[in-house]
């Protein structure tokens, strides 16, 4: 990939809005060096820090800070790049980044920096995404996640793949020039068995990334059952809060009450919903339809019943309506009525727990279940290993492992084989942005923050 040809000098703001101790704007561009001319009087030796006046048109000084320059392409964006690090006052700050657009540059575009950085070669696509996740990182775990994506472990792995890739595709596409040679080809080069190994290694990153995805975007759990059966309860015990009101009015919850909470590093959208039932009231039933809209969209539905009356058919009933691929979980609430102890069990298949959430017993082993159907394993030795995933590298990696299996199909025709790796290897690509288009990137650098 070639150096971006746009000779437009950027600046913006790259600490975040309000007061703060330090303040930072960042210049980055060809007319780098000229900002820091007119506004420190001198351009800082490369990457030496100096402490220098900021200068207004006048001389004045705005501000006095740290200046650091570093020479292209030895920067973040691989261009010119100017950091001014002062005082992080609201118009502090807002006065020194006027002055470097008076002094050439113009207010940069959300993510633009680290487009640059993407453009100049200084970084992949999906380290460049990294970088907002790691920003936007809700637990500790997500953070080194996203750390690990930025430091190259997911481009990698990627990378190791795309090399067998194109190997094997080179390897079928070189048979095709000698048609009418009688050695068969896929068995001497056992084309089948690297197949299944690129599968096999597929899969295994796919893996990998549905858990980065599942840290990333977090698991939604959705709390279901009749009325006063103790949703809005378990909701304030998992979150440590009285967030939902809790009465023994029935139809009390109408819209759904939302919290975050994290359990051993995994972030966990928990949402209380109004209670199913056959309601008259339209507001209610109004409630009653956002919850089906919710448990359409979770991962898991933890379906509360009373422990002292156990399942009805009515409770059947509503579990056929629930999408296969939500994990149902049947919670036995107000054990504490009975005098009984937390437990949880299998039974014909289906997860039980039996909990108080009046008093919070069997809380830990309802989160012990959580943290199972999550499916995410962090290493014992405090190593981490989980790289951080989005729904777009999901989808790449769903179509690549498609156009493996469709080559394992056509194994007696080398032309329909080597499209399939053809289609395989474009897909794999897309991940760290080989082959990319420019709407893609424009969507995903939108949703960077201007300083970045």
């Amino acid at each position: 990939m070639q150096l971006t040809n746009n000779l437009d000098t950027i600046a913006a703001i790259a600490t975040p809005s309000g007061a703060g101790g330090i303040g930072v704007v960042r210049v980055s561009g060809p007319q780098a060096s000229n900002v820091a001319k007119h506004l420190l009087g001198v351009c800082p030796e490369n990457r030496l820090a100096s402490y220098l006046p900021f200068l207004d048109t006048n001389g004045q000084a705005i501000d006095c800070g740290i200046a650091i320059f570093f020479k292209s392409p030895h920067s973040y964006t691989g261009e010119d790049v100017l950091e001014l690090q002062g005082h992080g006052g609201i118009a502090v700050m807002q006065l020194l980044l006027l002055r470097c657009i008076e002094c050439g540059a113009r207010l940069a575009r959300p993510g633009e920096f680290t487009e640059r950085a993407y453009l100049n070669d200084k970084i992949d696509l999906a380290q460049a995404e990294a970088v907002a996740d790691l920003i936007n990182a809700s637990t500790a775990e997500a953070a080194k996640s996203a750390m690990l994506s930025l430091g190259g472990y997911f481009s990698n792995k990627i990378n190791d793949l795309l090399k067998e890739l194109i190997d094997l595709r080179m390897y079928i596409e070189a048979c095709l020039d000698f048609p009418e040679t009688e050695i068969d080809f896929v068995s001497t080069g056992k084309v089948k068995a690297r197949l299944l190994s690129l599968k096999l290694r597929m899969d295994e990153v796919t893996l990998s990334a549905k858990q980065g995805h599942l840290l990333r975007e977090g698991l939604v759990v959705v709390l279901i059952g009749q009325p006063n059966v103790g949703k809005s309860s378990l909701l304030n015990q998992l979150s440590g809060s009285d967030q939902a009101i809790v009465t023994s009015i029935p139809g009390t919850t109408r819209d759904p009450v939302r919290s975050e909470i994290q359990i051993d590093g995994v972030p966990i959208h928990v949402i209380d919903t109004a209670g199913l039932r056959d309601a008259s009231d339209e507001i209610e039933k109004m409630g009653i339809e956002k919850t089906w809209n919710l448990i359409e969209k979770a991962n898991i539905a933890l379906f509360l019943i009373e422990a002292g009356k156990g399942i009805s058919d009515y409770e059947k009933s509503i579990l056929n309506r629930i999408p296969k691929e939500v994990f149902k979980v049947w919670v036995h609430n107000k054990i504490d009525l009975l005098s009984k102890k937390a437990f949880s069990e299998m039974a014909k298949g289906e997860q039980h727990v039996f909990i108080s959430a009046k008093t919070g017993e069997g809380l830990t082993q309802l989160k012990k279940i959580l943290l199972k159907l999550a499916n995410v394993e962090f290493s014992k030795d405090g190593n981490q290993s989980i790289f951080m995933a989005r729904q777009r590298h999901l989808n790449a990696l769903d179509i690549v492992s498609k156009h493996l299996k469709e080559s394992l199909d056509q194994l007696q025709s080398s032309e329909l084989m080597a499209e399939e790796l053809r289609q395989a290897q474009i897909a794999l690509a897309s991940i760290t942005g080989e082959f990319s288009p420019d709407d893609l990137l424009g969507e995903i650098f939108s949703r960077f923050c201007i300083g970045k």
